[in-house]
């Protein structure tokens, strides 16, 4: 008898509230509970609360819930600082005290390093910063709701809702008072219907706004955004439908590195938090004890933000970058800079590093700054290399833990680990872990 294929019907969620107890929090700052020996994950609970969740989310191995209400609450819940706070998703841990919030990472970090590279060592300080007022840079989605109504802010959490935001606590000063203006100058375009997101960005040569449209806008609209730009002395880049952004108000955009300055691009990848920032370059030479001897290869390099301070130190530096136009602007960076001794390569790291004209050189020092991804491609290369001091610099603790283990299964030892602050009241956590040769 013939057998068709018959779907599975989809399982339905029990959305009885449930009561929990919060064991733990995750490494993205979620409420770890357990129903039986499933874990849930509750959003908004802290370590050793009580709450009533419900769930929105049933796999076989896993749960999620959604908090319902605190019934016994942790003596470090504190009162988030925002308004617009459980309903926007761009911070996650505001009920959270930020220095409690720093230990936990620390804490997170030890684990999934020991539970994924067999790795356990004491931390080093954690880099720290202030808590408010440190993004320099943002993305705000736009969007015309059925009513008509603007709606310029940040996605809700796990949903393509925005949550309009015309005032962001941890977002730069000189940004935050700009939202309720760029609002009202949106508004009011021809074109409101077509705009698709905006970006802020503090540089050192001034407030950068980019506007980016879905299809051309009217020659009013781009006055209007001229004349607004002018008024509040931006620089403004304006993108229109598939092209380029073009630069039509104010000087190229830059950051300071002590006496260098970087350009870039306002799409350009650049680290949120200019202090941290500074302080992370600061470690990173630390720890590789850079000297005029050494020559030292840059992996994930984007604009030169690791190579240009190493190139003052080392005798060599080597920049490799898989996005094209990044590597043209980390060179153009170098000579601005006045810097002879570094070169900048564009390469797929996810393919074999051997067989490059870069990748056949010798280095004695390697600095990694992969995206959340990792750099499983290139580790293989790098465990090989025999490079005496290896810094890896992360933005996702799980992808650390697992390429640690490439090196120290090649021989190499985890001497030093520490957490940044990158990203106070979120769940990202930012880390460093330097690696030594054994002998």
């Amino acid at each position: 008898m013939a057998r068709f294929f018959q779907p599975q019907k989809k399982k339905s969620i029990d959305t009885k509230h449930k009561a929990f107890t919060v064991e733990r929090l995750d490494h993205q700052g979620d409420g770890v509970a357990f129903d039986g020996k499933k874990p849930v994950f509750i959003a908004g609970a802290l370590a050793g609360e009580d709450v009533v969740a419900q769930l929105t989310e049933d796999k076989r191995q896993f749960a999620r819930a959604k908090l319902i209400k605190v019934t016994t609450a942790s003596a470090e819940r504190v009162e988030p600082f925002c308004a617009h706070y459980g309903v926007c998703g761009g911070c996650n841990l505001q009920h959270l005290g930020h220095d409690e919030q720093i230990k936990a990472k620390q804490t997170s970090l030890s684990q999934l390093m020991r539970k994924f590279a067999d790795a356990e060592l004491t931390q080093d300080a954690p880099v720290c910063s202030v808590g408010e007022g440190y993004r320099r840079r943002a993305r705000l989605s736009v969007k015309i709701a059925k009513t008509g109504e603007l709606e310029m802010g940040f996605r809700q959490r796990s949903s393509k809702d925005i949550v309009t935001v015309t005032h962001c606590p941890v977002l730069a000063k000189v940004l935050d008072a700009l939202l309720p203006e760029v609002y009202s100058l949106l508004d009011a375009l021809r074109g409101r219907r077509i705009i698709g997101h905006i970006e802020l960005v503090e540089s050192d040569a001034g407030r950068v706004l980019l506007v980016r449209a879905i299809k051309p806008l009217h020659d009013d609209d781009i006055v209007t955004l001229k004349q607004f730009a002018d008024d509040k002395a931006l620089i403004l880049y304006l993108q229109q439908g598939d092209a380029e952004a073009q630069r039509l108000c104010g000087s190229a955009p830059y950051y300071s590195l002590d006496t260098f300055s970087l350009e870039f691009e306002p799409q350009d990848f650049i680290q949120v938090n200019a202090d941290i920032n500074l302080k992370m370059i600061a470690q990173a030479l630390d720890w590789l004890a850079l000297d005029s001897n050494d020559k030292v290869l840059d992996l994930f390099c984007g604009l030169g933000n690791f190579s240009l301070p190493m190139a003052s130190k080392a005798a060599s530096v080597v920049g490799v970058e898989g996005v094209e136009d990044m590597v043209q602007r980390a060179t153009d960076n170098a000579a601005r800079n006045k810097l002879d001794n570094v070169a900048f390569y564009h390469a797929n790291l996810e393919l074999d590093a051997g067989k490059t004209e870069w990748g056949k050189q010798r280095y004695s020092k390697i600095l990694l700054d992969p995206a959340r991804a990792g750099a499983l491609g290139v580790m293989p290369y790098v465990a090989q290399s025999r490079a005496e001091r290896i810094v890896y610099v992360s933005c996702n603790p799980a992808t650390l833990a697992r390429d640690s283990q490439i090196l120290l299964d090649k021989g190499y030892k985890l001497a030093k680990l520490g957490m940044l602050d990158m990203f106070p009241h979120t769940g990202h956590l930012e880390s460093m872990a330097l690696f030594i040769k054994k002998a």
